[in-house]
């Protein structure tokens, strides 16, 4: 093993969550073990356990840090017509989900030993900050129940879609993200027709 680099305690901290996330590319978070981790990292077990106490929480910060990254993308949508908005905010998401595949298969997959209250706000941060952009997209300031319930139900979709296309694979990459913004703009479409028939 070589000799461990000197990092400031944050850096070293982000090396060994790249190190744990490098490795939920290729095996769920929970067959990854601490010697993986330590030797992706080319670091010693008592320097991992020097910061972090446990291989759990190891596991929430690098989980965290996939919903984070889908947060950011939502967050730096391109200027645009709102469709084109939408679009690349959902490549972004499919970008990031592909990157970190097991570990966001694992956020979202049920019954996994991963998921906590703790990942389960960080998915729901993500999923409000969707719904958030959506209505800045449309210009909607005061969307209506219905609207929100939509929009709710569409976040469901895409994290649904996602999940069966990361383990199939049985969709295109190119058709995904094209195919879940002509899904929204269906699902709103129907809101909308049905607003205008309700007395």
């Amino acid at each position: 093993m070589s000799r461990p680099r000197r990092m400031t305690a944050q850096a070293r901290r982000d090396d060994l969550i790249a190190a744990a996330l490098d490795l939920f590319g290729t095996r769920a978070p929970e067959l990854v073990t601490v010697d993986d981790i330590v030797a992706r990292a080319e670091v010693s077990r008592p320097l991992f356990y020097r910061y972090f106490p446990s291989l759990r929480e190891l596991q929430m910060q690098a989980l965290r840090t996939v919903t984070d990254g889908l947060v950011d993308r939502l967050a730096t949508l391109e200027e645009g017509p709102p469709e084109e908005r939408l679009r690349a905010a959902v490549r972004g998401l499919v970008d990031v989900a592909a990157h970190y595949r097991e570990g966001y298969v694992a956020l979202l997959r049920s019954g996994s030993v991963i998921a906590t209250s703790e990942t389960d706000a960080a998915i729901d941060e993500v999923r409000n900050r969707a719904v958030e952009l959506i209505l800045e997209a449309l210009a909607i300031p005061e969307p209506s129940p219905l609207v929100l319930l939509t929009l709710r139900c569409w976040t469901a979709v895409v994290e649904g879609a996602l999940l069966s296309w990361l383990q199939e694979g049985t969709v295109a990459r190119e058709t995904l993200d094209g195919w879940l913004v002509d899904q929204l703009t269906a699902m709103l479409a129907a809101t909308d027709a049905h607003v205008a028939t309700t007395p």
